[in-house]
């Protein structure tokens, strides 16, 4: 049996610089990063607490709040969302965040890329999403059962804009802005990137040194994992929202 993926899989696309603007997780993809599982050190296991857990089943976003509705079953949809806001919810337990920080930070993550145009580079979204967010706080807030106070809309508006500009780029505005919301920040941008697993090349997998939390490495095997059981379970036929449930409860991280 040939042990090379299909042509139009996302893995041969992505190796020949082809991948469309709109990608879709396929078997042969996924049977590629389940090989390629890297060695992940020891960590320890971290619980969620009872808030965020109901934080995160509010987590799958209306398609209606996509700039591109054709993204919510793609590489940076619903699916990406959800482990986006479980990861950045592990990573406040890991960092000791405050309750009302940790629930900015689950709805940051939830639409950090709802105004994505597609799948590849798509500069700006950040900010795109952030002014959206602005302006439909109220739905947004009230979407999570929460209420819209002007300074977690902030900060979760900031971690939104910044979380697709490298530290590295970051202007003078950029650098105030962030030292106002820098802990919702600096995890919605680690959550982000332990997700990339889901990525079809592995130089595009997790780099701890393009983020700034140190709890990154200790969640690199959740990560991995989530990415596996939901993809699955949704090339298996479940819809975007349930693949991802089914996944948090299959790690216990949702009860």
């Amino acid at each position: 049996m040939s042990t090379t993926p299909p042509a139009d899989s996302l893995v041969e696309l992505a190796a020949r610089k082809q991948l469309p603007h709109h990608q879709f997780m396929d078997h042969a993809t996924l049977r590629w990063i389940e090989a390629n599982r890297p060695e992940f050190p020891g960590a320890p296991a971290y619980g969620l607490r009872a808030a965020s857990q109901r934080l995160l089943y509010r987590s799958a976003i209306p398609v209606s709040w996509m700039a591109e509705p054709r993204l919510a079953d793609s590489l940076h949809g619903i699916r990406h969302a959800m482990r986006t806001a479980a990861l950045a919810a592990l990573l406040a337990e890991a960092s000791s965040l405050s309750q009302e920080d940790t629930a900015t930070l689950i709805v940051s993550a939830a639409v950090h890329d709802c105004r994505r145009l597609h799948d590849k580079d798509d500069r700006g979204h950040g900010a795109r999403a952030a002014v959206w967010l602005t302006a439909n706080a109220d739905t947004v807030w009230a979407h999570f059962h929460l209420t819209a106070i002007p300074r977690f809309i902030g900060a979760a508006t900031t971690a939104v804009r910044l979380h697709d500009v490298p530290y590295a780029a970051f202007t003078a505005d950029d650098r105030t802005d962030h030292a106002q919301a820098e802990g919702v920040t600096d995890l919605l941008k680690a959550a982000d990137a332990l997700d990339r697993y889901r990525q079809p090349k592995l130089s595009w997998w997790p780099d701890s040194s393009l983020v700034r939390t140190a709890a990154l490495d200790a969640l690199r095997a959740v990560a991995f994992e989530l990415v596996v059981a939901s993809e699955a379970a949704h090339l298996a036929g479940f819809d975007s929202a349930s693949s991802v449930f089914k996944a948090l409860e299959q790690r216990g991280l949702v009860s």
